[in-house]
């Protein structure tokens, strides 16, 4: 198999076809989605939940990323979480929203009720 790559990038393909999970939900900008992620605290793991809306995506194989931010106790949280990671266990979409733009970065500079967005 590897005599039929010619490049680098199909061999950067090949390589990273075996750690791309395709079981997660197909998530939109707009979406409010729980994110269930392990954490690893010295010796011990727990189980963190996180619930936001997805402001930003990127897909590029692999390093596929999304942001997610929240409001806690009125100061604006966001995170970036990679996709691919082993860490991730499970995402759920809990609700989808219609927007128009592809980075919803404006939602920063609101705050209560303008945060929201239309349901789909």
């Amino acid at each position: 198999m590897i005599n039929k790559i010619k490049n680098k990038v199909d061999l950067i393909k090949f390589i990273e076809k075996d750690y791309i999970k395709i079981n997660h939900p197909a998530i939109d900008i707009g979406d409010s989605i729980k994110i269930t992620k392990i954490i690893q605290e010295g010796n011990k793991e727990r189980i963190q939940i996180s619930e936001g809306v997805v402001i930003s995506k990127k897909n590029s194989g692999l390093n596929a990323t999304l942001t997610l931010r929240k409001t806690i106790h009125n100061i604006g949280v966001e995170r970036v979480y990679l996709l691919n990671s082993p860490h991730i266990m499970k995402i759920e979409i809990i609700k989808q929203a219609r927007v128009r733009r592809s980075k919803l970065y404006y939602l920063r500079l609101r705050s209560g009720k303008a945060t929201r967005l239309k349901q789909r």
